[in-house]
């Protein structure tokens, strides 16, 4: 439960435990181009003042695996309480021999020698990089020639912030993996002035700051206190630490993996690092606090734990799901828990209304999709229906929210189809005269049963090895990290010999427990020790807009990948076919766009490792029973070795990302002269005349208007002025204005005219 949560983010003091126990580097006041540190050799820098060191650790979630990052080094904190401040490439982690280069070029590299390749760098080979510092304040810098500082790890946070650090905006704080799975939460800096604690990225659970002051940045002062200061230094909201302004030498904020964002004080009388703050008091209230293990309440202690007061549904006796029965032949009752609060998780699309006890009970009832109800009685009347089974939520006296989880009802007792005995003198003269036939039918049965036995085990024999395996891998649900590991047999098998095609190198498959997936058929050149470590981080990603990968062949020449199966295929379809066009409503449109665009941001900024889709189209967009829309077939650009951490890569999911708005908006397959014409009628003051002539229902003028500008503005020729993927999400939310694009396609403009033709605007002057 939590407890098992703080044992986890505790975790980085047990890295550290194995990072000094074998780390012997000396006090260096500078680091020169050439130098590393190595797995093998067990060594470090050290600041000039002994108290931080960076080297490697070895990663107590993944075994014989190891990242390189910043620790306490003070002599005045115990071995065991150096506790980790900073990671290279937040979570990266490397096999055995791995290195960590300040390469001749002035390049900080991290080499993976399993991969044989570069996994993380500080992109400065440009920037006549000379020597390297680890500051007394924990601080990695790298200097030019001029001893001008060019990059410095403060800019790059992990879930970490030292005194004198910042957060600007659009920075990140993200909580530490778990078993190599990236962490949901994250601390955000918005460009807005409000420092926000979020689950995946649209659920903001805490947030400080008022919206009215832009570009502020949050720090954390020495003497213990957290700060939101304008560009002038200035604070404008600050936050204050119990023992602020007590001599304390180390403090650390970090973002705890329950989510919580706490401020930690060195205690050298009791020699603990203690919590002298933290965000959310009440740690139920943090969103998800207890995933899929039920809802947050308290023991007698005054403990936050989690309890299932549900069935348990899975493999796993951590999860505590409700029941997805929905068919029940006896019907199904609603199960009352008073005092409780419930909310959907994966996804998180509960619907509100406004109505009674009574009434949101049985609204529940009727609906077959329904799972569960919450009535909040503290006036406002708000019933909150829940059509998911993954619910979280929590549970306290004092609170005035009534829940409702639907069940099956219980069986009956016994079936009473069955004739009644016979009496015992009619069952003797039966068995007096039909002792022959008895004996015959005996026989006859045994024979039966022997010939059916050998059949059987025949059968159990040719298939054991696959149904076997399988079952041993224990096929994960929706819930569950692992990737599927598969043998070309088992592939064969599975698709019934590659028997229903469903898409381009795409095939339908089921598991033995009859779910399907959804088996795409890859180029067999990729090498296998990269298309398995590709795999090991592309399968860690979970968000609800991305369709999450169970498994994978990789076996001699051929290369298979095991997606989650979408019942209504690729948007593509949707497109094309004028039948089911009419599905795609405008209203289903703008949720495709918006659903889209949040995953390819969880790609680009949510994950450990920027990470970009690289061929975003209709038709990698693909729809569930419910036509949410999932993306599809993300990250294949690893699995061949290109690079997907740069700029240039994430310019060309923006690109797509517009030409796939203008096909759902007009209905016509993506093609150049498709988008000038849209460009010009909309440039002429037509819209309208843009949109899906196949739409029947009303359209927004004010959200088309929006598409159309954000879109146009993602076909910029002028890959300067093209927004992120996180702008273009805010504009289709509606929570940022978007300016009037130039055409899309001109050519780069000369700066003269670019300074001259202000009055188009920018796509800069989005959030302005």
């Amino acid at each position: 439960m939590l407890e098992q949560q703080r044992f986890l983010y505790g975790s980085t003091l047990l890295m550290c435990i194995s990072l000094g126990s074998f780390l012997f580097g000396v006090v260096i006041s500078e680091i020169p181009l050439g130098s590393k540190l190595s797995v093998g050799e067990n060594n470090s820098w050290v600041s000039s003042n002994g108290d931080f060191a960076i080297g490697f650790y070895s990663r107590p979630d993944m075994p014989n695996q190891f990242s390189v990052g910043i620790c306490f080094n003070s002599k005045s904190i115990p071995v065991d309480k150096h506790t980790m401040v900073w990671v290279a490439g937040g979570d990266v982690a490397v096999s055995n021999n791995s290195y960590l280069e300040l390469q001749m070029n002035g390049e900080l590299v991290l080499f993976d020698a399993l991969q044989g390749q570069e996994v993380w760098s500080s992109k400065t080979s440009q920037l006549s990089v000379a020597v390297a510092f680890l500051r007394d304040d924990g601080n990695l810098i790298l200097l030019n020639e001029k001893k001008d500082g060019v990059w410095q790890s403060f800019d790059y946070p992990t879930d970490t912030l030292l005194p004198g650090q910042r957060l600007s905006p659009f920075r990140t704080l993200r909580a530490a993996s778990q078993n190599d799975v990236s962490s949901l939460y994250s601390l955000y800096m918005n460009v807005s002035g409000q420092l926000q604690l979020r689950w995946e990225s649209s659920i903001i659970y805490w947030s400080i700051g008022r919206p009215s002051q832009s570009n502020l940045s949050a720090i954390l002062t020495s003497y213990g206190s957290l700060q939101l200061v304008a560009p002038t230094s200035e604070p404008v909201w600050s936050v204050y630490g119990e023992d602020h302004n007590d001599t304390v030498k180390f403090r650390f904020l970090r973002l705890d993996v329950d989510g919580n964002l706490r401020l930690y004080s060195w205690m050298g009388v009791s020699q603990t690092w203690r919590s002298v703050w933290q965000a959310v008091e009440n740690q139920c209230n943090v969103f998800a606090t207890c995933d899929q293990r039920g809802i947050c309440t308290f023991n007698a202690s005054g403990s936050p734990v989690c309890i299932c007061p549900f069935y348990h549904v899975g493999h796993s006796n951590t999860k505590c799901l409700v029941s997805s029965q929905h068919d029940c032949k006896p019907g199904s009752i609603m199960v009352k828990h008073a005092n409780m609060f419930l909310y959907g998780i994966y996804p998180v699309n509960d619907s509100i209304s406004v109505t009674s006890l009574d009434k949101c009970k049985s609204m529940c009832l009727g609906d077959s999709s329904c799972t569960a109800v919450t009535f909040i009685n503290d006036g406002s009347a708000k019933c909150r229906m829940m059509k998911t089974q993954y619910i979280s939520g929590y549970s306290d006296p004092s609170l005035s929210s009534t829940s409702f989880v639907k069940r099956c009802s219980d069986p009956l007792a016994a079936d009473p189809i069955f004739p009644l005995k016979s009496p015992p003198q009619a069952r003797k003269e039966f068995y007096n005269s039909c002792i022959p036939c008895l004996v015959g039918a005996a026989s006859g049965t045994i024979f039966v049963f022997v010939v059916i036995q050998l059949a059987v085990g025949f059968y159990l024999y040719k298939r054991r090895n696959t149904y076997k395996r399988l079952a041993s891998l224990a096929y994960s649900s929706p819930g569950s990290k692992c990737l599927i590991m598969l043998s070309f047999t088992e592939i064969k098998d599975l698709t019934e010999n590659f028997k229903h095609q469903i898409g381009p190198k795409m095939f339908k498959g089921t598991l033995p427990d009859n779910q399907p997936v959804a088996i795409k058929v890859l180029e067999a050149t990729i090498e296998a020790r990269k298309f398995r470590a590709a795999l090991s981080k592309v399968g860690s990603i979970y968000h609800k807009g991305l369709v999450k990968l169970e498994g994978y062949c990789c076996e001699s020449d051929r290369r298979y990948l095991v997606y989650e199966y979408a019942k209504n295929s690729s948007v593509e379809k949707y497109i094309v076919d004028s039948t089911l066009a009419e599905r795609l409503t405008w209203r289903k449109r703008m949720e495709i766009c918006l659903s889209v665009g949040r995953a390819i941001v969880y790609l680009h900024t949510g994950c450990r490792e920027f990470l970009c889709h690289g061929n975003l189209k209709c038709e990698n967009v693909v729809l569930d029973e419910n036509l949410e829309a999932k993306v599809n077939e993300f990250g294949l650009g690893m699995l061949y070795g290109e690079a997907s951490s740069n700029m240039a890569s994430a310019q060309k999911d923006v690109e797509d990302f517009g030409k796939m708005v203008l096909t759902l908006v007009s209905g016509v397959k993506e093609a150049n002269d498709v988008f000038d014409w849209a460009y010009k009628e909309w440039f002429e003051g037509h819209p309208e005349n843009v949109v899906d002539k196949r739409l029947e229902d009303e359209v927004d003028p004010e959200e088309l208007e929006r598409l159309l500008r954000i879109s146009f503005w993602c076909l910029q020729a002028d890959e300067r002025v093209k927004p992120s993927m996180g702008e273009v999400v805010k504009v289709l939310e509606g929570s940022l204005p978007v300016d009037p694009p130039p055409p899309p396609f001109s050519c780069r403009r000369p700066p003269r005219e670019e300074e001259d033709s202000s009055e188009l605007g920018s796509v800069r002057d989005i959030g302005m």
